[in-house]
């Protein structure tokens, strides 16, 4: 729940959100329910805003695939990157526990912004956090999850879809 003014008073709003996520490698499930395999090795957005509109936020989500070690089949996640305002956020599967801000090696828990974004420990899980309720999980190995405020929906383009 959220506090918001509904006709000039306060009142707890359900927050609902969208979910996607993408699992060892080529399994994908868009924000609209779809599921289906992927096992491109490239660099793919996985969600943005399509046309941008001043009143939304800019941000983007994209992840890098791979060439699974040992594999010709499956590819594997090597990164995800979230860009949010300046800010580029990559965590490479090679540098578990660390993040990149901006190209610079980091430590965990991370706040930019003045708390816009926020990033912390969360489990085997990194939680990257943006002010207007953009959730994203990654695990540094095969698994990302994207929490995406029901406020965007319909609003996105990339894998996971509207």
């Amino acid at each position: 729940e959220r506090c918001d003014m509904v006709d000039g008073l306060p009142e707890c709003v359900q927050e609902t959100f969208s979910t996607c996520w993408l699992a060892g490698g080529p399994h994908y499930r868009s924000f609209d329910g779809k599921t289906f395999d992927f096992m491109g090795t490239c660099t793919y957005t996985l969600t943005t805003i399509c046309n941008p509109d001043s009143s939304l936020p800019a941000f983007s989500v994209e992840v890098k695939k791979e060439e699974k070690e040992n594999s010709r089949v499956v590819s594997s996640i090597g990164s995800i990157t979230i860009r949010v305002d300046n800010i580029t956020v990559t965590a490479a599967q090679s540098e578990n526990g660390l993040v990149r801000v901006n190209n610079h090696r980091s430590h965990l828990p991370i706040s930019l912004s003045h708390g816009k974004l926020r990033i912390h420990q969360k489990g085997k899980f990194m939680l990257i956090q943006l002010n207007f309720n953009l959730k994203v999980l990654y695990n540094w190995d095969d698994h990302v999850v994207i929490k995406l405020p029901a406020t965007l929906s319909g609003k996105v383009c990339g894998m996971c879809g509207n």
